[in-house]
């Protein structure tokens, strides 16, 4: 057995191969390139129908490697497409299955980490940030996400992040709201924290005020303070999304609630949002630096409550104490409080 990394690397891909993927990712680009809203409901009907006939490994990164090459350029772009690409995306999500999102959330998310990090000088982070931002109001990824990026760009702080922060508030600050308000008072108040103390550091004071008033707009649910601010081409493509969606009930159940550190390891943490992708050979699990289990203090027990715990087949020591627990308690609050000890 050659397991599938080592596999990858072994197998060059002979010209049979090579020409059916050349073939699949002209057909997906004749494709996405046609993409609009008139014609959603037609091109994601062709799109499942490849994903019926092809592997979708080879469909997931053919149309992964599509969709990042037309989305991700340097200068912005402009949001009505943006939406459409990720609204295509969303419903083969919802429609095919969830691994056709998941694949495509890791890759915007990597790279948007891998260019946060660097001083990159165009849009680029804007548009994947939007990526993120709309496959969120689709319903592919949960707010929990989002929240991490945001504590990640208001814990580094500079102007650049301040820039990212304000357009993904303007994107998806009211569905934040909606979704989990008090994460959201959380993140301004250390925002607040943060632009008080970097005040001296930042030379534009005007956009840390502005980001500061964004907030307190969010919070006070005041959508007249931000400016721009238009809710309705969501809404309208979130209508369309109802209708092409095969199950209607399947809106929130098949978003994927992964953290941000989920997604940057997955290769060596394995996949667990998606079925069967993780393993047990993963770190976390290692024994080299796991920690010596607590040992658990009953407290004085008699031998005989002990012995009964044994004749119970009360094998380990949680289980033990729980049932020396149970059994000396003298009422329900005192076995509540030793319980919770």
């Amino acid at each position: 057995y050659v397991p599938p990394q080592v596999r990858k690397a072994q197998e060059t891909l002979d010209d049979k191969k090579r020409e059916e993927l050349g073939r699949l990712k002209k057909m997906v680009n004749g494709l996405i390139n046609r993409l609009s809203e008139p014609n959603l409901s037609s091109i994601s009907g062709q799109m499942e129908e490849l994903y019926m006939a092809n592997s979708r490994k080879d469909m997931n990164e053919t149309l992964t490697d599509i969709l990042m090459n037309a989305c991700v350029t340097a200068v912005a772009m402009p949001a009505r497409l943006m939406m459409e690409h990720v609204l295509l995306v969303s419903i083969l999500h919802h429609n095919v299955g969830i691994e056709v999102g998941a694949h495509f959330l890791e890759a915007v998310v990597k790279k948007f980490d891998e260019l946060c990090k660097s001083d990159a000088e165009g849009k680029e982070c804007e548009n994947l940030l939007a990526l993120i931002a709309h496959l969120y109001n689709f319903h592919v990824v949960h707010s929990l996400l989002i929240f991490d990026i945001l504590k990640k760009l208001v814990s580094t702080f500079t102007e650049k992040e301040i820039e990212l922060i304000l357009f993904l508030l303007k994107n998806v600050g009211f569905s934040l709201r909606k979704d989990d308000a008090l994460a959201l008072k959380e993140l301004i108040t250390e925002a607040q924290r943060k632009a008080n103390t970097a005040e001296k550091k930042l030379q534009d004071q005007t956009r840390v005020r502005f980001m500061l008033e964004t907030m307190l707009a969010l919070r006070n649910n005041d959508m007249r303070k931000i400016p721009g601010y238009d809710p309705e081409p969501v809404e309208k493509l979130r209508k369309l999304q109802r209708t092409l969606v095969h199950n209607s009930g399947s809106g929130k159940e098949t978003q994927l609630r992964v953290s941000l550190e989920s997604l940057l390891s997955a290769d060596q943490v394995g996949r667990w949002w998606i079925v069967g992708s993780s393993w047990s050979g993963a770190p976390m699990i290692n024994d080299t630096n796991s920690k010596p289990q607590q040992k658990l203090h009953i407290g004085k027990v008699s031998s005989k409550i002990m012995e009964l715990a044994r004749k119970q087949r009360m094998n380990t020591d949680i289980r033990r104490s729980i049932f020396c627990v149970l059994m000396t308690s003298e009422d329900f609050l005192d076995a509540f409080e030793k319980l919770l000890k």
